[in-house]
């Protein structure tokens, strides 16, 4: 069969060969609509750019590595589709690996080694320290996400995510201008990678400070990790102790689940008696019986926003790109 090329695609809309390059590369400026027919006719040929001979040409292989602790939690999934989903929008190709949280195994990726040439790394990391990042060389570019990340910010690495301080802050005042006064953050650690714990348990507790709240150290239900189970399980100790609670502040959806599960198992009605609060914005929380609010990470901006930097890594210097947030109230 005979390669689809460039010319191809360009003869079937009837404009020139640079500018289906431009929207195959994500370089220089076509309107939406002329971009919207040029990706239909790309489509519709089979067009496959040759990425050997785009690096050669332009120095660039159209590859992203995004690199994640665990694609199980539903966050990092729903995270890798969004990003492919907007990568594949500006003609890039996302490889997607998982670390575990293993401190070797995020060196290796955050060196590149493995990969093929890459535009840029994105990655989540949970074991990194800030000489590691510091030490590393400037390219491929990295572009970091998550909480633990966001103190390893240097001149030749970005970050992108959200004020968490202030998205959990505004998550435990809605529950307060709900008439909830005895609210129990469910997700506080205190070993391993506690940046999102720490961060979280902040906006928290000015939350209550600021509503004239007292601070319960009773109300503190302590996970070691964020998902179902550890949800579930601090939940039961926490109603296990006798400790007067109407309302839930979980620092993971999954942790929401978790505890639902627990009060489901004691009788206990949401939003009733106990009502619960998550942050991630999942897509399984959205079409969960019974219904918690939520925060919304900003996901999709996110992404658009780290592929923004990647474009142009090398000629910024690395800051922390902050991107809404917003409570959904279910």
């Amino acid at each position: 069969m005979t390669r689809v090329t460039l010319a191809d695609v360009a003869a079937r809309v009837g404009v020139s060969a640079k500018s289906v390059s431009n929207v195959v590369n994500g370089t220089g400026w076509v309107g939406d609509e002329m971009r919207r027919r040029i990706l239909a006719a790309i489509d519709e040929l089979g067009y496959r750019p040759n990425l050997a001979a785009r690096q050669l040409r332009n120095g660039r292989s159209g590859l992203i590595a995004l690199v994640l602790p665990d694609l199980r939690e539903p966050y990092f999934a729903e995270f890798a589709s969004q990003f492919v989903t907007t990568a594949q929008t500006r003609s890039l190709t996302v490889l997607i690996a998982q670390t575990g949280g293993a401190r070797a195994a995020e060196l290796a990726m955050m060196a590149g080694e493995g990969f093929p040439a890459l535009d840029g790394i994105v990655m989540s990391p949970l074991a990194l320290t800030a000489d590691d990042v510091r030490d590393r060389p400037r390219v491929p570019p990295l572009v970091l996400i998550g909480e633990q990340a966001e103190e390893l910010v240097n001149p030749s690495v970005h970050h992108v995510g959200i004020d968490n301080v202030s998205a959990a802050a505004a998550a435990t005042t809605q529950l307060i201008e709900q008439g909830r006064r005895r609210i129990a953050a469910v997700g506080v650690q205190e070993a391993g990678p506690t940046a999102t714990s720490r961060l979280r348990f902040e906006g928290y507790r000015r939350a209550l400070a600021a509503a004239g709240i007292a601070d319960d150290p009773a109300l503190y239900a302590s996970v070691d990790q964020f998902n179902r189970a550890e949800g579930s399980t601090a939940v039961a100790r926490l109603l296990a102790s006798g400790t007067d609670v109407d309302a839930l502040f979980c620092f993971s959806d999954s942790l929401a689940l978790g505890a639902l599960y627990t009060l489901g198992t004691h009788g206990i009605s949401v939003p009733d008696r106990v009502q619960v609060m998550g942050f991630d914005d999942i897509e399984e929380g959205r079409f969960h019986i019974p219904a918690f609010s939520t925060v919304d990470h900003g996901v999709e901006q996110a992404a658009a926003s780290i592929l923004d930097i990647l474009s142009d890594a090398t000629r910024q210097a690395g800051v922390h790109h902050q991107v809404p947030y917003r409570v959904i109230t279910r």
